[in-house]
């Protein structure tokens, strides 16, 4: 407004007048009946100048005046009748105004008095200093955007709920692509006359056409172990809630026929591009088939992924083909290198070494130079006293390098090879995946989220009880001039006899045909049972720890060391596996403050409960029947809080 009332016109006419003045009096000097003449002239023209400013000026003053009055009408139209709701609190958040639309939507005469939050909780996060001040609460059955103006303590409500439900209803009919595969399809039929395969085939495809019917799902088979699936986000949260019943329809169903099969199902969600849905489905597949298959993968654009099932252990296949395949495949890479790296997890255990140098052996026979990548530092126990007998025979301790050692080797034609993990946070240099071009990983764990990025070769078997079984498989289909020694046969039969317990858990058929083939080419069993002896004090340390167990749930047993103390980690699982063998223990968790600083968590089971899943939501993982995690918390009892609700919220969700 005050710009409107500024009069810039004056200045110049005031200039103009005393102009004017100078120029007549100078007239008057030289002719007086001119500077008269031109006097009488000047003066007509300044005063018109001065009436026409003045009236202008009136017109505005009362322009402005007119538009002052309209807008504080608006501002009171705006204030009282606008569907707009508006509330003045005080410092206590106790209403002091509200305008009439505002009590409209709440139904009552007055809100004078009323404390904010009565109106809805959600409210309380307005207040909150780090919390935004802008939030859609829920009054009634309508939904409202709520701005808060802190300094002026004004609240405004903006009725969104026709946004809220069209958006709500984007994103419940976005498209959502599923690929459902038989996980072991191959295997089952492959004996199978034609009309048996046929009732097979018959009997599945029936399972899944029931499921898409009841819940509104386009489904196809497009090979004889797939089934592809179109559905949308509402769809697929009312399946998320049942948690996949059809993994269990499908293995229930199956086993009555005496087919076992099981299904796994990978789902890409999240994108409006049916490409990218597609890429998702297909990745989300991959993910669930190398953690071992009978579960249910959900992949987001943003990388998230929920997993569901993974109730079974995996099922040992029956073919050699990928095993001789995956090593024709890395004698090639290993060939095509000048220096080949192999590194394992922090603090390895036997599995991890015993691996390592049957990769190392494999090297040997391509007549390439092989280093093992070791913290010597984080040697222990039964992994010590195998290094102390490696040291025996300088032909092979010599291989054994330090992280420095390897960085200063590498060179752009150099192969690295991760085993016994295939997390980047785990292995022991993680600036090594950077260096190597050509990364190969060899693992047994069931893979998670968690993943080293653009591996040239992947050999992941769930199935398998070792990272030393499927080394020795590999060792199989290598050339058979410079044998794997005693000390070699030795080191991998110690790591499949350390992950099956001494053969008792997770034990196929192909676990012993790789032991008798160590066995065959010189591996002492007397030398296993002593680098796997322990002493007295570890023995007592783990007593200890029993002694403090507990059973939150019949066969759930917890133990627990000392806060003020630090443990091995090879103790920490130890004490699991010790407590998972006493009566009545179905699945055993052991929590203990690590060397690292961490706190770490072994959990063990009998299979009939999947620690993996527990120990994911803790951030970690493993197999259903063994995993651990660790974790950036304080003490002892924060740890034992947030595994007891991680158990609780698996073990009610996996009977749901």
């Amino acid at each position: 407004m005050d710009t409107y009332r500024k009069r810039p016109i004056r200045h110049p006419l005031f200039y103009l007048s005393i102009i004017g003045l100078v120029a007549v009096i100078l007239l008057f000097m030289w002719n007086i009946w001119i500077g008269l003449s031109l006097a009488v002239v000047m003066v007509a023209g300044l005063i018109y100048a001065w009436k026409v400013e003045k009236t202008s000026y009136e017109t505005i003053e009362k322009y402005i005046e007119s538009l002052s009055y309209r807008m504080k009408k608006v501002g009171e139209e705006a204030l009282l009748e606008m569907p707009i709701g508006i509330l003045l609190i005080n410092d206590k958040f106790m209403i002091e105004w509200a305008n009439p639309f505002m009590l409209n939507i709440l139904n009552v005469d007055s809100l004078l008095g009323e404390e904010l939050f009565s109106l809805s909780d959600d409210l309380r996060h307005l207040t909150k200093p780090d919390d935004k001040h802008e939030l859609i609460v829920s009054i009634g059955d309508r939904k409202y955007q709520v701005i808060y103006k802190q300094t002026e303590r004004l609240l405004y409500f903006f009725d969104v709920t026709d946004k809220v439900e069209i958006e709500t209803q984007y994103y419940a009919d976005r498209t959502v692509i599923a690929i459902l595969f038989i996980d072991n399809y191959d295997e089952i039929t492959k004996g199978m006359d034609d009309q048996t395969k046929s009732l097979t085939n018959t009997l599945v495809t029936s399972i899944v056409n029931k499921w898409s019917a009841r819940y509104g799902i386009y489904s196809r088979r497009i090979a004889s172990d797939r089934f592809l699936a179109i559905l949308n986000e509402s769809i697929l949260g009312e399946l998320e809630k049942g948690k996949f019943a059809i993994l269990d329809d499908i293995r229930e169903n199956t086993s009555q026929k005496s087919l076992s099969l099981t299904l796994s199902i990978g789902v890409g969600a999240g994108s409006s591009s049916l490409i990218k849905l597609g890429e998702l489905a297909q990745s989300s597949l991959d993910l669930v088939l190398g953690r071992g298959g009978d579960q249910v993968a959900i992949k987001q654009p943003n990388g998230k992924v929920r997993f569901y099932g993974g109730k079974t252990n995996p099922v040992e296949k029956r073919t050699r083909v990928r095993a001789r395949v995956i090593s024709h495949a890395l004698q090639d890479l290993i060939q095509e290198s000048d220096h080949v790296f192999i590194m394992g997890h922090k603090n390895p255990d036997m599995d991890s070494i015993g691996a390592s140098m049957g990769v190392r052996k494999m090297v040997e026979k391509s007549k390439v130079k092989g280093h093992i990548i070791v913290n010597f530092n984080e040697l222990n126990g039964s992994v010590n006293r195998l290094m102390k007998e490696i040291e025996k025979v300088p032909e092979i301790y010599e291989n054994f390098i330090s992280p420095e050692d390897a960085l200063g080797k590498i060179t752009e034609k150099s192969l690295l090879v991760v085993v016994d993990t295939h997390k980047p946070s785990l292995v022991i240099d993680e600036h090594l995946l950077t260096r190597c071009e050509k990364v190969v990983i060899i693992d047994h764990h069931r893979r998670g989220e968690d993943f080293i990025s653009n591996p040239t070769l992947v050999y992941m078997e769930p199935y398998a009880s070792s990272t030393c079984e499927l080394v020795t498989e590999l060792l199989e289909y290598q050339p058979e001039t410079n044998k794997l020694s005693n000390l070699e046969s030795t080191a991998l039969l110690s790591g499949i006899i350390v992950d099956t317990k001494s053969f008792t858990l997770r034990t196929g058929a192909r676990t012993f045909e790789a032991a008798s083939y160590l066995r065959t080419h010189g591996a002492d069993t007397i030398l296993v049972q002593r680098l796997l002896k322990e002493d007295v004090s570890t023995y007592i340390e783990r007593s200890k720890i029993i002694q403090t167990v507990e059973f939150i749930h019949p066969g759930i047993a917890i133990a627990h060391g000392e806060d003020n103390r630090f443990y091995d980690t090879v103790l920490i699982a130890q004490t699991a596996d010790i407590l998972l063998s006493m009566k009545d223990v179905s699945a055993s968790f052991v929590i203990a403050h690590r060397p690292d600083g961490l706190i770490g968590i072994s959990s063990r089971s009998l299979g009939e409960i999947n620690v993996q899943l527990i120990m994911e939501k803790l951030g970690g993982g493993g197999h259903l029947t063994n995993a651990a995690c660790q974790m950036e918390v304080e003490t002892i009892s924060e740890a034992l809080q947030l595994l007891k609700k991680a158990i609780i919220e698996t073990y009610e969700g996996s009977n749901k």
